[in-house]
């Protein structure tokens, strides 16, 4: 069949930016193909980038009616015909990087100063990139040993002693045993030898590539050379003047420019731009648009012909018709204008792609449209690391790396696939009475003797034991720190992971295979395990860094039917797709385009030395996706102006076309103007669409007054300080019967540090033996300190922290020890009590934490406290502990203790500066204090006084348990207290 008539040029086609690719290819195929025999067309070869882009041209094909189709391949699978069954096949990518990495483990355990062991997957997946270059590319190792590296000699003797690991699979050895990449060059170069030979008599096509890398130029370069070859370029800049062209040689300079990698092939192949035709006689949506495109994207050394060309430039009012603008305040506010716009679109019956290589955007936008029940057609699918499967075995493999905590217990029972078997419903009622009991208790990190003592608490429940004990016997993993063959872990984890699925049935109806998750779990998993013997030793960690890897590279398609209509393409599935209507999305520096990957083994300047691809290779390739899609017939560009940390850089080529427009002619300005405010509308819709819309009045200061019977009658000597402070909290406790929850994970906080030093505190004061020195005294404090640490802080570091803490105030509180042995002795630690007071109705009660009795038989009261002590003042008004324990005490209400007078109460600070506040007492003033509790209890055992939200708070910074049910925030301490009768 002949497409092409004769040249002696190279074949090189082009279609301009903006049009439909695949469309356009195939019109011009069929309008070439005119005439001929129909099964002429089936000879043809066409060669295509991916395989999305392979499924549209056979159904544009087959739209046509009945005829027979072209051959349509896609790049990467050249090789996978008889002609090279002689080649062996690819070593696959992960037993690759799987050996790299054991050759990377043993070089840092040789020398340690090379890299840290947590960057060895790093290393091997950065070597294993740079192998795929180096034979994609045609460069041998000897080309990077011949570097001239006299100024950064130090560097690449450390980076070289990496990149030789390298060395023993490529050369003779990648014949053998290539790499996808190698074999892929082979192949190549296999079928260009034997084009060179025995050209093909019938049409071979290219289209759609750029030819970025080296093996896919080589072949670009052979098929347009062939007698009946075509390359057809995409998004081929027609605009772009000789000047600018010429400015396109140098790659260190301008491989970031949409149209270098066109200008390289043009110079290879021996051509000029003007060499190129066109392939269909299809016009671009908006000519005018493509020419300010290319204005704005002009090479950095010519961008001096904006101010010759723009305030010349004719059309720029038709060339932003149909360009909107959207400049967010926020990635919040961006998702939901973006969620508008594709809304309206689906209203209105008109397809809309999402363009945007941010993929947190993307579910950004899928969470805002979720509101309306409308579901993407999202090209990326979902990573299965986020996926039901991929998140259970995330769950499961850290229980490998550290020890069980109350939240993690929680998220492996209440995940979708735990359990999934039979009698799911007796487990998710159990867990939820577990959770009740952690949040109630505090359990920051469960033991099986905890579950066990809970479950017993239902003897009767057979089925619970039984549950407790397949938690216990699963869950609970010995200490993994030992090094493992990847086959062992990846055993036990699947294992593990397949045990928590059935439950303790066993049964084999478990959710965890299911599904198009599961199955790409498995996929994965079973391409793991296959190649699992290449791994070698490694630690719990190394291999959840790898695992966690490998989880990342699958994807998810979602089950459900999503809107036809409504489309999300990254950047390289917009290549091969057409639409009229595109929302380019995310436009700013470090997102699009993404910031170049450091590099750890060459600079730029070296990588141009070896003939290896620049680091702004991608950005040109990411410029060239801009300047296509912003070619469509509607455009809009949006960004948001701060991410969660800061402002962020519009992207380059946003910030071209603004100061392009504003400064080109006042036609420009006018027209950047419209661009922002069809923006703006959208803005202000999505302001609109989160306004609050019901405006709920401020709450009052509440003071509720509930019936005298339901006020209590009961409170402790800490409670009364409370009712002092903050009455509304003794009224959300005492009569409405609230408790705070504890947090999932229990923090080390204040409260667990005071009771722990009043243990530790405790046990040393009650094992004092007689005639201890003050080295003896303190080394025993310590070592008590570490018993009760281990015991009550299962948290390595807090312990570390709270042990130095108390080393810190050792001695003085060993030197005040022994000034109190001189006058006094411990009669009582931890000792309760309680007063009476019979005409009240009312008991006060009390925990001291030591008493001591001086010679002359008087009581000394004392309390820890880990922070600032109160001051005599504070406790005279507000923290009346003390005072009321010293009350108790001289009424005889301490268990075992005699009434006695009481001389003094102290507070002991242990904080960072120690302190001891002491208070001498005599007997008319405890008798004083006990007629101010008397009043007190009074006031509040009368209708009319309420209690009080936040009456006397000691820091006004410190949020109280119950603040948030007082609404606290609508109103603030100035305000009076609202009096309000409550259960009447």
């Amino acid at each position: 069949m002949k497409m092409f008539e004769h040249t002696d040029k190279p074949r090189l086609f082009a279609l301009p930016p903006g049009l439909d690719f695949p469309n356009a290819v195939v019109q011009g195929v069929l309008e070439r193909a005119t005439g001929i025999r129909p099964e002429a067309l089936a000879q043809v070869e066409i060669y295509v980038n991916t395989q999305r882009m392979q499924r549209r041209m056979r159904s544009l094909f087959a739209d046509g009616g009945a005829r027979l189709l072209p051959q349509i391949r896609v790049l990467g699978e050249i090789g996978q015909d008889l002609a090279t069954k002689d080649l062996p096949p690819a070593i696959p990518p992960l037993r690759r990087r799987l050996e790299l990495a054991q050759l990377v483990a043993r070089l840092i355990e040789a020398e340690p100063d090379l890299a840290p062991r947590s960057s060895i997957f790093p290393l091997a997946d950065s070597l294993a990139d740079l192998m795929d270059e180096m034979q994609g590319e045609g460069v041998s190792p000897e080309t990077l040993r011949n570097l001239d590296v006299d100024d950064q000699s130090g560097h690449w003797q450390r980076a070289l002693s990496f990149v030789s690991l390298v060395e023993q699979f490529l050369g003779d050895a990648a014949k053998t045993n290539p790499d996808k990449e190698g074999r892929q060059r082979q192949v190549i170069e296999r079928l260009v030898t034997r084009w060179a030979d025995t050209p093909p008599t019938h049409p071979v096509i290219i289209a759609g590539s750029t030819g970025s890398r080296g093996a896919t130029a080589h072949l670009m370069r052979a098929v347009a050379r062939l007698p009946q070859g075509a390359v057809i370029l995409p998004g081929f800049d027609w605009d772009m003047p000789n000047t600018a062209w010429a400015q396109l040689e140098d790659a260190l300079s301008a491989e970031d420019h949409p149209q270098y990698r066109f200008a390289a092939l043009t110079r290879d192949l021996g051509l000029t731009p003007e060499d190129i035709q066109l392939w269909a006689a299809t016009s671009a949506p908006n000519p005018a648009r493509n020419r300010l495109l290319s204005l704005a994207l002009r090479p950095a050394p010519v961008t001096d012909q904006w101010q010759i060309e723009g305030p010349v430039f004719e059309g720029v009012q038709n060339a932003t018709q149909g360009v909107t603008l959207v400049e967010a305040k926020s990635p919040r506010q961006e998702a939901l204008a973006i969620a508008l716009i594709l809304r309206d679109a689906a209203e209105r019956r008109e397809p809309i792609a999402l363009i945007t290589p941010d993929r947190n955007l993307t579910r950004q936008v899928t969470a805002a449209l979720d509101r309306w029940g409308i579901e993407p057609d999202d090209s990326a699918g979902r990573p299965l690391a986020l996926s039901a499967p991929g998140r259970l075995f995330r769950h499961v493999g850290d229980l490998f790396l550290r020890e069980l905590t109350s939240d993690h217990l929680l998220a492996i029972l209440k995940h979708p696939l735990t359990h999934s078997g039979s009698a799911r419903g007796d487990h998710l009622r159990w867990t939820r009475d577990l959770e009740l009991e952690v949040l109630r208790r505090g359990l920051p990190y469960p033991t099986p003797e905890a579950l066990n003592q809970w479950a017993l608490k239902r003897e009767g429940d057979e089925a619970l034991q039984t549950w407790v004990s397949w938690i216990n016997e699963t869950l609970f993993q010995p200490n993994f720190s030992e090094t493992k063959d990847l086959e062992t872990w990846v055993d036990q984890h699947v294992t593990l992971t397949e045990i928590v699925a059935r439950g303790p049935e066993n049964s084999d109806q478990s959710e965890l295979w299911n599904k198009p998750a599961g199955r790409e779990a498995l996929r994965k998993i079973t391409e793991l395990q296959n190649e699992a013997p290449f791994g070698g030793e490694m630690s719990a960690q190394d291999y959840m860094s790898l695992f966690s890897a490998i989880l990342n590279q699958g994807e998810v398609r979602d089950p459900n039917t999503p809107h036809k209509g409504i489309m999300f393409w990254g950047t390289l599935e917009a290549r091969v797709q057409g639409t009229e209507t595109v929302i380019l999305a995310g436009l700013n520096e470090g997102s699009w385009p993404e910031a170049p990957k450091p590099d750890p083994w060459m600079n730029r300047k070296m990588r141009q030395q070896a003939g290896l691809l620049l680091p702004e290779r991608r950005i040109g390739l990411s410029a060239h996706d801009f300047q296509q899609a912003a070619a469509a017939k509607r455009v809009i560009l949006t960004r948001a102006a701060r991410n969660d940390e800061s402002e962020t850089v519009p992207s380059r080529w946003i910030n071209r076309l603004v100061n392009l427009l504003g400064g080109m002619s006042s036609d420009g300005s006018e027209a950047l103007g419209a661009m922002r405010q069809r923006g703006e509308t959208w803005l202000s819709w999505a302001e609109q669409l989160e306004a609050i819309s019901v405006s709920v009045p401020a709450e009052n200061r509440p003071s509720p007054r509930p019936p005298v019977t339901s006020r209590p009658t009961r409170l402790s000597v800490t409670r009364i300080s409370k009712l002092i402070r903050d009455p509304y909290a003794i009224y959300a406790e005492q009569v409405l019967k609230l408790r705070p929850l504890r947090p999932l994970h229990q923090p080390p906080d204040a409260p667990l540090r005071g009771t722990v030093l009043h243990q530790v505190l405790e046990d040393f004061v009650t094992q004092r033996p007689d005639e201890e020195t003050s080295d003896a005294a303190k080394a025993r404090l310590l070592e008590v300190a570490d018993d009760v640490l281990n015991r009550e802080a299962p948290w390595p570091a807090t312990r570390a922290l709270w042990k130095a803490k108390l080393e810190r105030v050792a001695d003085w509180f060993i030197d005040e020890e022994a000034k109190r042995r001189d006058y006094s002795r411990t009669i009582a630690t931890e000792v309760r009590g309680q007063l009476k007071l019979d005409d009240l109705g009312f008991t006060l009660t009390g925990t001291a934490d030591r008493i001591d009795q001086d010679h002359d038989g008087r009581l000394w009261i004392y309390d820890y406290k880990t922070g600032s002590p109160p001051s005599e003042k504070a406790q005279r008004h507000f923290d009346k502990q003390l005072l009321l324990e010293a009350v108790i005490a001289k009424a005889g209400g301490f268990e075992k203790l005699p009434d006695s007078d009481v001389g003094h109460v102290a507070y002991i600070g242990l904080g960072a500066q120690p302190v001891c506040i002491n208070i001498p007492l005599s007997p008319p003033e405890i008798d004083q204090i006990k007629d101010e509790l008397s009043d007190l209890i009074s006031a509040y055992h009368r209708p009319e006084q309420g209690y009080l939200s936040r009456r006397a708070v000691q820091e006004q910074r410190f949020e109280g348990d119950y603040d948030h049910l007082a609404r606290f925030g609508e109103w603030d301490d100035s305000q009076p207290g609202n009096d309000v009768e409550v259960g009447q």
